[in-house]
């Protein structure tokens, strides 16, 4: 099985000999984008960073993407989307909202959690789950705050 990080490596090449410089430069974007974080975290590049890499670069477009169409730019809020579209491929499928909330709870259970206060502990727990790379920690932080008093 190959990384994500491979299958967007090897769709560089692919975008470059078809000529596709959209989708190439897009790819190399975010292979830098990768890069620099690998260096910056002093850690080597697996699936867990380029998942946060990339979310990270897709939560900068989409606000972006909003920004521009407060401004009329709806040329730069299209080309925001069309990149957006791209670098998803390479993200896993977000989890089923009953899924996340058994996770949540079951979070706040093992940790002990009795008030927001311990929401770090909640998400700390999480992160170490099989599926933290699946979850939306923003919309996990607003679920365990709803549940903790």
């Amino acid at each position: 099985m190959s990384s994500i990080y491979e299958n967007l490596r090897a769709d560089i090449v692919t975008a470059m000999k078809a000529r596709d410089t959209k989708t190439a430069v897009i790819l190399r974007t975010a292979d830098a984008a990768i890069q620099r974080a690998s260096m910056d975290l002093s850690k080597p590049i697996d699936d867990p960073l380029v998942i946060a890499t990339l979310r990270k670069s897709v939560k900068n477009l989409t606000d972006a993407t909003a920004e521009f169409e407060k401004g009329g730019r709806a040329d730069l809020a299209e080309a925001n989307r069309a990149e957006v579209v791209i670098l998803e491929k390479y993200l896993p499928r977000g989890l089923d909202p009953a899924r996340v909330d058994a996770l949540v709870a079951e979070a706040i259970r093992s940790t002990g959690a009795q008030s927001k206060k311990e929401m770090g502990k909640v998400i700390a727990a999480l992160k170490q789950s099989p599926d933290a790379g699946s979850l939306d920690f923003g919309a996990v932080s607003k679920l365990i705050q709803a549940k903790l008093p």
